[in-house]
């Protein structure tokens, strides 16, 4: 619950994410927080993140919300293990069929973290527009592209 100051950090500094207010990630670490992983520097501080939920109408789907990394600690395979340990994690714990997750045409990190995780995983990945740009009230945004990795299987 702790880590919701240093998550919005991250996010912020990120300068790609679109950053949800603070008090949002001071709630997303109480309330998501077995749906979600941090990772930490030798000193404890948190240096990357992983925020997802599952979602309540497919209790075998985990939306990944955020991934982000400190940008010192970048260029390490830290977003990867994250996201292959959570993953890892709620296909044990919950059964865990699918991951889903939204990201922008432009962010072609995003793009290539999420297609070597089915690669790795040996998933199918279908892509579909899920938000079109003109949905968004809030000013220019690009459509937000649905991402659905499966199946998801525990791990040998």
């Amino acid at each position: 619950m702790t880590d919701g100051a240093a998550l919005w950090r991250i996010a912020r500094d990120s300068k790609v994410l679109d950053l949800n207010s603070s008090y949002s990630y001071l709630l997303w670490c109480r309330d998501f927080a077995a749906t979600s992983a941090v990772a930490r520097a030798e000193s404890g501080e948190a240096v990357g993140f992983v925020t997802g939920y599952v979602r309540p109408d497919r209790p075998d789907t985990l939306f990944v919300w955020q991934v982000a990394v400190d940008a010192a600690y970048r260029g390490r395979g830290l977003a990867a293990a994250l996201l292959d340990g959570l993953a890892a994690r709620l296909v044990a714990q919950r059964g865990l069929t699918t991951l889903e997750t939204t990201i922008s045409p432009d962010n072609f990190a995003s793009q290539r973290l999420f297609a070597s995780f089915a690669e790795r995983h040996g998933a199918g990945l279908e892509r579909e527009v899920l938000f079109d740009a003109g949905l968004f009230p809030d000013g220019p945004h690009e459509p937000e592209v649905l991402h659905r990795i499966g199946p998801l299987s525990p791990a040998r």
